[in-house]
Parts: structure tokens; sequence; C-alpha cells
């Protein structure tokens, strides 16, 4: 096993990992390894050396050999039996497309720039779905990262890259793959793709893979011919043939496939993988393959590495998560329940799977934002059956939502985006009860400016399967009503032309001008108010849900309770007419954003919604830190709130004083900012005598305070007047005394008669402290 300096950590050695599978460097040469149990002989052509290799049998079904002759970018294939040649199926890189040779990549030649890089907690995470082909005009991963600094500005904290694994032709979507360890050659080298990731590292960016473990492309896929195990005719899929996680030769099935999640989350450095529609994939092994993988990557986040796992499953099933990014288990699931009860709210459509959320769809975008999913185990008219799992006990993290993704677009025949369905202010509505609800919010690409250009499905097959693919798709779409008609139907787009491509990409001149313009303003700002009063909450703890009121007929409010004891509400019509909340929240919200101004008396304008913080803090929610950090420090600042915990560590100062300082800080539910406060108590030994004097400070801090305030727990006496907004924390609002005077200090319990400033006093003291410290 090789060691490898650690780039993550400086001058931390770590071991490389062989994958067991396909080619890697060693001290040697290049090790090879294939997995074909039905093959006699296997041999290994250097295509470039002109060289034959005979591999060497082992058993279970391996062949094995290492050659000196065999270098990094040497171009190799298999021969089996004499005969066929066939691509390695763990290739890291095929610059001749899926049919042609793999290439010898040293994985250690790149030189990473994100050492300390581990990643954002799941609490911070927006979610940016792109396909790498269509994102940028050169559609490469060069392309894409160059425009990384627009998306660092928007304020996303994750992208997520749809399928890269090999596929067959110039285009795909991704989900064609047959190799699933090389990224694909259209889009650049496997150095290109690692270049990418570091630049998002180093805008403060996570990079998620889409990976396809339910199925193989069906062109340029060769283990069936030599390693019929790989699949099973037990159990069919909606593409032929399952692949067998449990039957006989599985063992070696499920560490392939094991082996390339951790792939992409050790050797590239990604912080997370989304995985593909799990609900095809058929595993009756005791211990399914996803419960494999989530045990594989456990010990890179036992390393304190933030290792996102997300599920895509249709079937609504929530066993496997546990909402967090903890050692076990998945962190979460695309929630399509949130989009098709919203696509219904927002444009009427009921064909297909939107006719199960016709009926009382604001309640369900209220179960939706409160539990997760809106069926969970009732029964699906149009899946005849009952659909889901409960939700009990998962956070509203736990459930990934978004308005629109690269299915629910480009499974449309003319790949429409919600902009071209709906009204502005239903988009502007829906979109702001998304960003700002506490489930991790997920744009895709081009949403942020409202891209005119459609996202339509693209593919490039040979002859007789692009024939097929393209019939297929158009027949489909038979069973909608709008495409009864055969005319109709010959207008969808064909998949397998390169005008289809061209049409999906992005046009990024749009975001510089009306209306495109206003709509980039309209998301940062939103996802700037998230990250300013939800994000960094959501980090901090968990979240309870307050439960959801519908009101008129398209309404509801909802509301949320985070750690800090800090509520989050949203209030949203989606209707088209005005309507009044009957359950008004007392005290009256500190406003967060509202996409329209408010009507007045209580109600809400049709097509909007808005986010409101309400702040109550808890008693004793205070943190406490020793005394001499913040005399170090040397901060003074107000008092942090009605509830505190002081810590009274008394340091010898002069001969007949001391000094007592307490610290604690209380973050503001509302603006997500800290401020940190000193207890400055002043004690004059008079005789056996101590008497206290009592200070005054000026207090913003929280928001449902006026007037005078008495802080039973400190016994100070405080003017609470306090602004809507919180002060930057560096501001440091001095502490005075009841009068300024330049006579001696003479207290009493009662409150203090005379004083002198305790400011010039406070400063004087604050020398003396440091010198005891460093003494």
């Amino acid at each position: 096993m090789t060691v490898h300096e650690d780039t993550r950590t400086p001058g931390v050695a770590r071991r490389h990992e062989p994958l067991g599978f396909g080619a890697e460097c060693v001290e040697d040469g290049v090790r090879f390894r294939l997995w074909a149990p039905a093959a006699r002989q296997v041999d290994v052509v250097l295509e470039d050396e002109g060289v034959v290799v005979p591999m060497d049998a082992l058993e279970g079904g391996w062949f094995q050999v290492t050659s000196g002759q065999a270098r990094p970018g040497s171009l190799y294939r298999y021969r089996i039996d004499g005969g066929l040649h066939v691509p390695d199926p763990a290739s890291r890189f095929q610059p001749r497309d899926v049919h042609g040779p793999s290439e010898v990549v040293d994985a250690h030649a790149f030189a990473w720039s994100d050492g300390g890089w581990r990643g954002r907690p799941w609490g911070e995470v927006v979610v940016y779905e792109l396909h790498v082909g269509t994102f940028s005009p050169e559609g490469t991963f060069a392309g894409a990262m160059a425009l990384l600094p627009r998306l660092a500005t928007l304020g996303v904290t994750a992208i997520e890259l749809m399928p890269l694994a090999d596929f067959p032709g110039r285009a795909n979507w991704g989900y064609d793959g047959v190799l699933p360890f090389a990224p694909d050659s259209r889009y650049g080298r496997p150095e290109d793709l690692k270049a990418l990731i570091a630049a998002a590292h180093g805008l403060g960016l996570m990079v998620f893979v889409d990976v396809v473990y339910n199925h193989f492309g069906p062109d340029g896929n060769y283990l069936g011919v030599y390693a019929p195990e790989f699949f099973t005719s037990r159990h069919r899929t909606p593409w032929g043939d399952a692949i067998n996680f449990d039957g006989p030769g599985s063992v070696t099935v499920r560490a392939y496939f094991t082996a390339n999640a951790r792939y992409w989350l050790h050797e590239y450095h990604c912080d997370g993988l989304r995985f593909d529609a799990v609900h095809a994939i058929v595993d009756d092994s005791p211990q399914s393959i996803l419960t494999a993988i989530a045990e594989a990557v456990a010990p890179l986040r036992a390393c304190g590495r933030h290792i996102h796992l997300v599920l895509e499953n249709e079937n609504n099933e929530a066993g496997h998560l546990n909402g967090s990014d903890g050692p076990q288990g998945f962190t979460a699931q695309w929630n399509d329940d949130i989009h098709h009860v919203l696509h219904v709210l927002l444009t009427g459509e009921r064909d297909g799977y939107y006719a199960d959320y016709m009926d009382d769809p604001a309640g369900r975008l209220g179960r939706c934002l409160t539990e997760g999913f809106a069926y969970q185990g009732e029964w699906s008219a149009v899946r005849e059956g009952v659909r889901g799992e409960s939700t009990r006990g998962l956070s509203p993290t736990a459930f990934v939502g978004f308005l629109q993704n690269h299915d629910q677009i480009g499974n449309r025949a003319f790949g429409e985006r919600i902009t071209a369905l709906a009204s502005p202010a239903a988009v502007r509505a829906a979109t702001a009860v998304l960003l700002l609800a506490p489930s991790p919010p997920l744009l895709f690409m081009g949403q942020e400016f409202a891209c005119s250009r459609p996202f339509l499905f693209f593919c490039d097959f040979g002859p007789e399967l692009a024939s097929a693919v393209t019939e297929g798709r158009r027949r489909e779409f038979a069973r909608f009503p709008e495409f009864a008609d055969e005319s109709r139907r010959a207008h969808i787009p064909d998949p397998n032309d390169p005008a289809t491509l061209i049409k999906s990409r992005l046009d990024w001149t749009e975001a510089e001008r009306s209306p495109g313009r206003d709509w980039l303003t309209f998301h940062r700002e939103l996802l700037a108010t998230r990250a300013r009063h939800i994000g960094a909450r959501l980090a901090a703890g968990e979240v309870r849900t307050l439960g959801f009121n519908r009101f008129g007929a398209r309404g509801l409010t909802v509301g949320w309770l985070f750690a800090d004891g800090a509520q989050l509400h949203l209030a949203a019509n989606l209707g088209d007419a005005d309507a009044v909340v009957a359950d008004r929240m007392s005290p009256a919200p500190m406003t967060l954003y509202e996409t329209c101004a408010p009507a007045g008396g209580g109600s809400v304008p049709g097509r909007s919604a808005g986010a409101y913080g309400r702040v109550r803090p808890t008693r004793r929610q205070a943190v406490r830190e020793p005394a001499s950090e913040h005399i170090a420090r040397g901060i003074v600042g107000p008092r942090a709130g009605a509830s505190w915990v002081p810590r009274a560590r008394h340091l010898p100062l002069a001969v007949s004083q001391r000094l007592w300082f307490s610290r604690c800080h209380t973050t503001c539910p509302v603006s997500g900012r800290t401020r940190y406060q000193p207890l400055l108590r002043l004690t004059v030994p008079q005789g056996p005598r101590r008497q206290q004097s009592w200070l005054r400070y000026r207090r913003p801090y929280t928001h449902q305070s006026r007037g005078r305030h008495r802080d039973r727990a400190a016994g100070l006496r405080a003017d609470t007047q306090c602004p809507r907004a919180l002060p930057d924390p560096r501001c440091r609002p001095k502490p005075y005394a009841r009068r300024r005077s330049r006579k001696p200090l003479v207290v009493g319990r009662t409150g203090a008669r005379e004083a002198v400033p305790v400011r010039a006093l406070f400063r004087y003291r604050l020398g003396d402290a440091r010198a005891a410290l460093r003494g």
C-alpha cells in the first residue's frame, strides 16, 4: 500500500487506497486488474507500445498483471479470449469515447490547492444543479470553472454536477453512462475536473456529483460479455435485467460500486453524492447496497469532513435518512412532492402525477414544509397503491426542496421552465417559500435569472438506437391529451439532433439585461436573507416545526422553532385574490423579506409570500467563557439580554480593589449575529463591608423589549431602547455610570448616588488585568 502526502492537511501522510479494479500506478510500473469470470484468457494490449501482456488468472474470476512497459498516459484495452477488445470497466479516462482504449492515469499527479478544506455543514447548503455540457458556452469543465464566481456571489454553497460517467456520443444528460470511474472526455480531462473542484473549494463552494447505480447505458457496456454475473434476470428494471446486488457473484459487484462512491469522495475531493433513482435498485440482501456505501463512506466522515449523501427516491421511502451529516446513513432526499404541489398551485396542470396533488394543494404544501413528504403511506390514485413512509422524527433539513430540476424541466416535451408556465408574481412567491424555509433548497442552472431557453432531453446514439430513442420519446407523450394527435407529437424535438443540445445551452447575457437582471437581484436578496437569519441557526442546532394553518383558498402560514429559541414564520398566498390571515402572530414579528407590500388589515396579497422572525430568548441561554479571554481581548459591550449566566472570576488588580468580569454571548435570532457582553462589577472594600455599584448599559439586543427593564438575575437596572436591527458586533457601546462626577465613589445597595466615569476606571484597570494575566 503506497503512502502519499495528504494535500488536505499538509505534513500528514495518508494511505492511498487502490480501487481493486482497473489500472493502478505502482513503483515498478502499472498493475492491471480485471474481474472476468466468464473468460478463459485475458491480455492487456498496450496500443501505443504495440505490446500484448498476458494476465495471470487468479481465484474468483480475477485476472492481474504488473507491466513495467506501461506508464501514465499509456492507452490500453483488454483482449478477451484472444478476440474481443474491450475498455477497462474501471477506466479513469476514455480519450476516444466508450468504445476506444482506456488511458492510464496517475491518481496523485494533480497538485491540489484545497488544503484544509473540510466542506460545510448541511444547514448551510443551497444546491445549484448544473449540466457541464450546457452550463457554459464551451460546455467543458474549464468553462464551468470560469463561471464559479457568479455562483459564489449569488449565494449558493454547493454545486451538483449531473452525471459525469463516460457516455457514448457527443452529448448526453449523463444517465446513459457506462464507465462510472471515467469523467466524460467531452468535458475535459480528469485534471480539468480536479481543477474545477479545487477552484470551487477556494470560493467556499462544495461539489456534489450525481451517480447512477441502478443501470448502465445501452451503448458501450461490455460487462455482460465477460462478467455476466454483473446482472441478474431475477429482477427487472425499466432498463432490462437488474444489476446483481444480491445473487451469486454480487460480492464483487457491490465492491465495484462501493469503490466508485469512495473514489469520487477521496480521489476527486468531492463533498457529497446524489444517488439517482434508488427506488429502481433492487436488492434483497440482508444489508442493502445503499447501507454498504454509507458504511464505506463513514471513515471519511470520521476524519472531520462534511460529506453529504443525498437520495432520489420516487417511492418516498424514509428509512435510509438520518437528517444529518453524521457518520452513518444518508443526509437528505429529494422531495418531489413539494415540486409537484407547487407546480399545481402555480400552473393548474393536472395531467400525469400532478393529479395526485389537485386535492387541497395548500394543505399538501403545508405538510411538505413541516413534515417533508406529502404522501406518507396514503393512497395514490395515479400509482394505484399506497405511497410513502412516515417521516416522524426527521428534521425538515432531511428533504431537499426545489421548484425546478433537470427532470421536471427536461422531461416535458418542449423543456419549458416554470417562468414560461406561470406568472412572475406567482413564481416569486413560490421561490421565496423555498429559499426561506429550513429545508435545503435546490436551484437549477439559469433559474436565478429566469433563463428563457429550455432544457431539452438530448443524447447522441448510433443510427439504429437513435431512431428507437426518438420514436420512444414521442410515443411516451401520446397518453397526454395535447399530444394525442400524431402531427403534434412530430414537433417534439429530436433528442439526437445537435440543435437540441445548442437550444439547451444557457445564454448568460440574459443575466445582464432586464428582466434577467431583476430576477438575479431577487435571488441574491433571498439567499442573503437565508444566510443571515436561517443558515447559521440550522448549522448550529436542530429545528422543530410549529405546524401550519391555512387561510383563504390557497394561503398558509408555517412556523419553525430553532434551537436558540428564535422562531421563523412564512406566510404565503398562492391564490389570485387577497386573503386575510386569521391567526395573527403575537408579539409582532420582524419582517425578514416580503415579495410585495402587505395589503393592510391583516390581508396577504395574492401571489405573494413573506418571511418573519420572532425573538423569544429562553432563560439561561447565554454561554459562559473564561474571564481571562475577554479581558485579554479588551471587549466592552452591552448586556446581551434578559437571560445570562454569570461567571464570577475575580483577579487581584490593586491593593484595595477587585474587578470581576463575566463574559457571555447571545446570538440574535433574527439577524444571526453574535454579541458579546462583559458584566462589570466594581467592589470597593470599606472595612468589613463591600458595597456594590449599579451600572447602566445601552441594550440594543432584544427586539421585543421596550422601555425600562430590570434584569433580576444580574440585579442591574438598564435602559432598553431596542432598534430594529442588530448593530455590528465590532461596535462597542460603552458602559457608563448613573451620573458622571469627579467625586469619590460612594455606593449603596439601592443604586449609585455619586459615581466616577466608569469608562476611564475600566480602561485603567484593564491594563492591570492584562499585566496580571501575563504574570
